[in-house]
C-alpha cells in the first residue's frame, strides 16, 4: 500500500510538472483542443449522415452506433490521458536520458509508461462520460449490462496498457517508436465503430491476433446484451495475458538497450 501511495505521488508531481509546461504553450494547447473537438465533431456528423441513408450499420442503429464510437473515444482519450509520455520516449532513449531513468529507485516501465498525465484529454473525459451516460440510457440496459460494460471497459485500458508496453519496448528495440506509435493509433482507429462491418478475415483479426475488438467493441455489445459471461470472462483472460505478455516484451527489450551515451 505504502508502494502504492508513493507512485501515486510521484506520478501527481510528473504531471503537475507536464501541465505547467502546457501553460507555457496555451496557443498550441487551444489548437490541440481545438483538432479534439472538430475531429470529435466530424464523426459525429458522418455517423448521423451514413445511417440517415442507411438506417442500420451492420445492423446497429443510430444509439447504437453512437454508443461504439463513444466508448471508443472514451478508451482512446483514457489512455491518451494516462500514456501520454509514450509518445515523448523517443528523444528520452536517443539522447541517452534512459540511463538516468534505468538508475533511479523507480521502475523504469512506470516513469516510461505513466511519466506525465495529458490534463487536455482530462478535460473531454467528463464530457464523454455524460454522453455515454445519455445515449446509454436509451438503449435500456439492465444492471447486470452496465455491470458488464464498466468490466470491460476496465479489461480494454488494460488491453490499452499492453499495447503501450509493447509500443515503448519496440522504441527500445528498433528506435522507431514514432512510427510504431502511429500504427497503433491506425489500428486502434479501426474500433471507431463495430468490427461486425468488416469482412474476415479482418474481422477476426481484430478480434483475436489484435484485440482491438475485444479492447473496445466488446464492452458497447455487453450493454446492449450481447455479451455471454463466460465472454466476459474470456475476454479478462484475454487481457491478463496481453499485459503479462507486454511485459514479458519490455524486459527482453531492456536487455537489448543500448546506452546512447556509451
Amino acid at each position: 500500500m505504502n508502494t502504492f501511495i508513493r507512485y501515486l505521488r510521484v506520478w501527481w508531481l510528473m504531471s503537475r510538472n507536464s501541465f505547467m509546461g502546457m501553460l507555457s504553450q496555451r496557443f498550441g494547447a487551444a489548437i490541440f483542443i481545438f483538432g479534439k473537438i472538430l475531429r470529435f465533431g466530424f464523426f459525429l456528423a458522418f455517423i448521423f449522415f451514413l445511417l440517415k441513408g442507411t438506417k442500420t450499420l451492420a445492423g446497429y442503429n443510430l444509439n447504437q452506433t453512437l454508443f461504439f464510437f463513444l466508448t471508443f473515444n472514451l478508451i482512446d482519450v483514457t489512455a491518451q490521458f494516462l500514456f501520454r509520455e509514450v509518445y515523448r520516449f523517443r528523444p528520452l532513449v536517443v539522447s541517452g536520458s534512459f540511463d538516468l531513468v534505468l538508475t533511479k529507485p523507480m521502475s523504469a516501465l512506470f516513469r516510461s509508461l505513466m511519466g506525465g498525465a495529458d490534463v487536455l484529454d482530462l478535460v473531454t473525459i467528463p464530457p464523454l462520460i455524460l454522453a455515454i451516460y445519455l445515449v446509454g440510457r436509451s438503449l435500456g440496459p439492465s444492471s447486470t449490462q452496465v455491470l458488464f460494460y464498466v468490466f470491460l471497459i476496465i479489461n480494454g485500458l488494460a488491453l490499452a496498457t499492453a499495447f503501450h508496453i509493447a509500443v515503448i519496448s519496440m522504441g527500445i528495440i528498433t528506435l522507431e517508436i514514432d512510427h510504431t506509435i502511429m500504427i497503433y493509433r491506425d489500428i486502434t482507429n479501426l474500433g471507431r465503430f463495430p468490427i461486425d462491418i468488416y469482412k474476415q478475415p479482418l474481422q477476426g483479426i481484430l478480434t483475436y491476433l489484435i484485440p482491438v475488438g475485444i479492447m473496445i467493441t466488446l464492452p458497447a455489445k455487453a450493454l446492449m446484451g450481447l455479451v455471454s459471461p463466460w465472454g466476459v470472462l474470456l475476454s479478462f483472460v484475454l487481457g491478463a495475458v496481453s499485459v503479462l505478455v507486454s511485459i514479458r516484451l519490455w524486459n527482453f527489450a531492456l536487455t537489448k538497450y543500448t546506452s546512447a551515451s556509451s
